[in-house]
């Protein structure tokens, strides 16, 4: 047996350690924006797409199709352009004074 066949056999006996919601959580969890790199991801649009379609595996696989679906249509957004980034959810909004 070749070592990268040996390697890649480790690799998924590692991974079967672990069930599939568990995987699919630490799969949303890399893919999820940083507060720290909002500003650096907040237009790109593969990262936003990315992040809701890892989210919504995780909503699927624990039987909630509707919270599945609602980050389906936002990753969808993401993709086709129809939505873009909200402001900083950290700056507030300015206050006009009269």
């Amino acid at each position: 047996m070749s070592q990268s066949t040996q390697s890649q056999l480790s690799k998924t006996d590692t991974l079967n350690q672990f069930t599939t919601i568990e995987l699919a959580q630490t799969l949303a969890e890399r893919n999820a924006i940083a507060p720290l790199d909002w500003h650096r991801l907040k237009r790109n649009r593969q990262a936003q797409a990315l992040q809701h379609v890892s989210a919504a595996l995780v909503f699927l696989l624990k039987q909630q199709p509707s919270e599945a679906l609602l980050h389906l249509r936002q990753a969808t957004g993401w993709l086709d352009r129809s939505i873009s980034a909200p402001p900083c959810p950290t700056h507030g909004t300015k206050e006009t004074s009269n």
